[in-house]
């Protein structure tokens, strides 16, 4: 498969990146990791109505511009590349993926056109205790009662879940195991009943939260997918997200690769320029290769996704695998290359190294994919 932006990908990555260079820039990202919600309300304005960013991947039919997966690799690449802090990720993967794919009729006329304006956020809520992403171990039940179910339990790592409008929360009918009985509902995380609380986390650029369930009641309206038969639609959902975040950490590597060659250019040791060294040459000519890597893995599950490839599965956990690992690489071996001063609050190295850290468990730990990789292929 040959993979190329076309004309109009590459002045959507351009202008992108211009966008974000004074939008995301340290200064104003440093300053929105010490607000509560964690991102410019103005920079979203800017992103949803004259950029319009968030109707990229809604269908025309909602109001929005009815482009594929690969039209929104340029966005997620410069998005990495500044480690934009903001619910983009979130609503775009998580929310316009699991209703195009998903949701109902009615459930999409709802919520598609407010989603592509920016002014409906989403999440996925899945994840729990033990931070898998696997539906055999989701524990949160959907009770039957008269007139819908009611559910209870506590999701952990929620990203965005303290902002979110809506929560897509994953459930399992009562009585079930396994994959079976997988239920996904849409409730509003002002419905009664849910709490939802941020979490500190390591990397401040990206906000995870709790959210406790108690009693929360909801109908069969709000559920996306068959009830008790959602599994393989999470499934999906989960592998395109892995593909985008794949891309996304590929742009935060070249970032911290970048970082790296600019203060080697300029740093000086016994009156030479550092990046005359031969080790400081190797050690970037490393990072360079992952980078490349990792972005031609994020590439090519993108496409997958774009043409409903059956192998999209294998490709995102491969895409997923090496590329969260290639991003701690680059970002550990970009502050070995800055020295002390990369490990400081100050400098912007230390940021990428915790986006990193943090994004290796983000959709799956890389062992995960790996396993599960193994799995699909018979090993």
């Amino acid at each position: 498969m040959k993979f190329t932006f076309d004309d109009e990908q590459l002045e959507l990555k351009r202008s992108a990146r211009k966008f974000l260079a004074s939008a995301s820039s340290s200064e104003r990202l440093r300053a929105v990791t010490e607000a509560e919600a964690g991102y410019d309300r103005e920079v979203w304005s800017t992103i949803a109505g004259e950029l319009g960013w968030l109707a990229l991947t809604v269908p025309e039919a909602y109001d929005g511009l009815g482009l594929g997966p690969v039209d929104l690799v340029p966005l997620l690449e410069e998005t990495g590349r500044v480690l934009y802090s903001g619910p983009f990720f979130s609503t775009v993967c998580f929310g316009t993926n699991a209703l195009v794919r998903g949701g109902s009729e009615a459930q999409k006329r709802e919520h598609l056109p407010a989603i592509a304006t920016g002014e409906r956020l989403f999440t996925l809520a899945l994840t729990e205790a033990s931070g898998s992403i696997d539906p055999a171990d989701v524990t949160t039940i959907a009770r039957k009662v008269d007139g819908g179910y009611v559910l209870d339990g506590k999701k952990r790592f929620v990203l965005d879940g303290h902002i979110a409008d809506y929560l897509i929360v994953v459930a399992r009918l009562e009585g079930t195991t396994a994959a079976t009985g997988i239920c996904l509902f849409v409730v509003p995380r002002a419905a009664k009943g849910v709490t939802a609380t941020r979490l500190p986390t390591i990397d401040l650029t990206r906000r995870l939260a709790e959210v406790v369930l108690e009693g929360v009641r909801v109908s069969a309206d709000d559920a996306m997918g068959e009830i008790g038969g959602a599994a393989s639609l999470l499934v999906d959902v989960l592998d395109r997200a892995a593909a985008a975040l794949a891309v996304e950490q590929a742009g935060g590597a070249e970032a911290a690769l970048d970082l790296a060659i600019e203060y080697a250019k300029v740093r000086k040791q016994f009156g030479r320029a550092i990046g005359s060294f031969q080790a400081i040459q190797h050690t970037c000519a490393n990072m360079l290769v992952k980078v490349e890597s990792a972005k031609s893995a994020g590439y090519y599950a993108n496409a997958l996704a774009a043409f409903d490839s059956p192998e999209l599965g294998e490709a995102a956990s491969i895409a997923k695998s090496y590329a969260s690992e290639a991003f701690f690489s680059v970002a550990a071996d970009g502050i070995q290359v800055h020295g002390g001063i990369g490990f400081t609050w100050e400098h912007d190295a230390q940021l990428f190294y915790k986006r990193a850290r943090a994004g290796e468990t983000l959709l799956g730990t890389p062992s995960y994919h790996r396993e599960r990789l193994a799995r699909s292929i018979g090993l």
